[in-house]
């Protein structure tokens, strides 16, 4: 039976089934469209847009800023060895010309390599202050000042590629602290914001932002750097965050309590079907009893395999549209924008399902966030080996990149939104942690990827696939054996902990 008003589905505790667990009737959920929680997502998703095209500019812009005309024998090597050009595109140069006085550096596979993981030595720094913090006072000042301090430093980038690669890496090691706390807030704004029975429609619409964000900006960057110049990728880029700040500023509220414009049916919804757990977490955190939680680890474990692929097909894609397969630089954009749309389309899709799967009680909680993660992260795992097998058929290799991140949009609706089912007042300081691990492999994987590389050659970018894919589906197995959705009994508050208490006294008693 539903619960009466006013009850949570948060209120079981950790030992009690997950299909015990009191729901909200569906009859009284308040329209979503135009209401302040689907806003709360769009402004979002914009956010996450902005930040990814902040983050994958440089690596289409690369191809631009590297002068190949400079002399690289493995280079030369890889024009004659490795794939023939597109059809249509035999007679096009391989060195892309930029405007008169725009310059181009002599940078080598192994200095690339190391820029485009720049970002991510920075981005470990701040994941978990930024969720502890986020999740004591709020988190709209530090997603919206992330987003912001990342969009001024990007402004910088022209001047800081002119001074020199390492200013260059400086620069971008800097945007990453800055943008590191966006991801951590984001979830413990949802921690007050997403009823339980829309938390992953919620928080997958607002985070499909990143993979539209690299689909927007690896074809417009292409544009842009043949018909601007790379350094107009920068200011324009570095503007859009500046100007999404100002909306973010004023019209985001850390909790539905505090908001202007929402309506008081919505309110009351969103605050007693989150109940307790809709409330920050005081300084205080059980950082013990986390270390040895089982389900953390899970997560833990298997975001780091997960990102292994995404971020070594984020970072490196466009230089294997480029050295390998030869497409010319707005092709090139295009191309690798592919795998970011059908991840974005795949997320936002699974979210919905996910939601209707639980509403139901079709699955529990936990088994809907097995079969998502497990799909999305096996399906990549193949078709990155089909690329291995597809050579240097262009078709084929465009089709089964696109495939392998189209599938990953199922890991959204999985281990990607767990923390928020295990322990949802922690979520954001969780999410730091986990996403502090998980950014160990865009530390890795392009410094790898650029030492596998070095000759240019098919066999070493198979060496790239295969590693990526073990990766992955050793993650999908970690997962499937140790992931949880129960809510952890150290997240419980002390509200709860008395409920449980004279529930279980109730239950001994008769």
């Amino acid at each position: 039976m539903p619960p009466p008003d006013g009850c949570s589905i948060n209120s079981a505790t950790s030992d009690e089934s997950e299909e015990d667990e009191p729901l909200i009737r569906s009859a009284e959920i308040p329209p979503r469209c135009c209401s302040a929680r689907f806003n709360l997502a769009f402004l979002m998703f914009l956010g996450f847009t902005v930040v990814y095209g902040l983050r994958v500019n440089l690596s289409v812009a690369m191809v631009a800023m590297v002068n190949s005309t400079d002399p690289d024998p493995a280079l030369n090597r890889s024009v004659i060895h490795a794939c023939p050009r597109p059809s249509g595109q035999e007679n096009i140069s391989e060195n892309f010309q930029q405007p008169d006085g725009v310059p181009q550096y002599p940078w080598d596979s192994k200095t690339q390599g190391w820029l485009l993981g720049a970002f991510f030595f920075g981005y470990l720094c701040t994941q978990i202050p930024g969720g502890y913090l986020a999740g004591h006072y709020g988190g709209k000042i530090f997603l919206g000042l992330g987003v912001l301090g990342t969009a001024v430093l990007t402004l910088l980038t022209p001047l800081a590629a002119q001074w020199g690669s390492y200013w260059l890496f400086g620069l971008r090691a800097l945007e990453g602290f800055g943008e590191g706390v966006t991801y951590p807030a984001m979830m413990a704004l949802w921690a007050r914001w997403a009823p339980p029975l829309e938390r992953s429609r919620l928080m997958t619409m607002s985070g499909s932002g990143g993979s539209f964000g690299a689909f927007v900006a690896l074809p417009l960057t292409g544009f842009i750097c043949q018909m601007l110049g790379w350094p107009a990728v920068f200011y324009l880029c570095g503007s859009a965050g500046c100007l999404w700040a100002v909306f973010w500023f004023i019209f985001v509220s850390d909790d539905p309590r505090t908001h202007r414009r929402i309506s008081k049916e919505e309110r009351d919804y969103i605050t007693n079907s989150i109940g307790p757990q809709g409330t920050g977490h005081g300084w205080t955190v059980p950082l013990l009893h986390m270390a040895l939680s089982g389900p953390l680890w899970a997560i833990i474990i298997t975001q780091m395999c997960s990102n292994w692929a995404f971020y070594t097909l984020l970072t490196s894609l466009p230089t294997y549209m480029d050295v390998i397969l030869h497409f010319d630089l707005q092709s090139n954009g295009f191309l690798s924008s592919l795998p970011y749309l059908g991840g974005w389309m795949m997320s936002t899709l699974s979210g919905v399902a996910a939601d209707a799967l639980i509403e139901r009680r079709a699955l529990s909680v936990t088994t809907v966030r097995k079969l998502f993660t497990l799909a999305g992260l096996l399906l990549p795992s193949a078709f990155l080996v089909a690329v291995i097998y597809a050579g240097c058929n262009h078709i084929l290799t465009v089709t089964f990149l696109t495939l392998s991140s189209t599938t990953g949009g199922f890991s959204a609706a999985g281990v990607f939104i767990n923390q928020i089912d295990i322990a949802p007042r922690y979520a954001g300081f969780l999410l730091g942690i986990t996403n502090t691990f998980g950014t160990i492999p865009g530390v890795v994987a392009p410094i790898v990827t650029g030492y596998f590389t070095e000759d240019h050659t098919l066999a070493g970018w198979a060496k790239v696939f295969w590693v990526a894919a073990g990766i992955n589906a050793s993650g999908a197995a970690i997962f499937t054996l140790f992931g949880s959705a129960k809510l952890q009994s150290w997240a419980l508050t002390e509200e709860e902990r008395a409920e449980a208490e004279r529930t279980r006294g109730r239950s001994i008693s008769h």
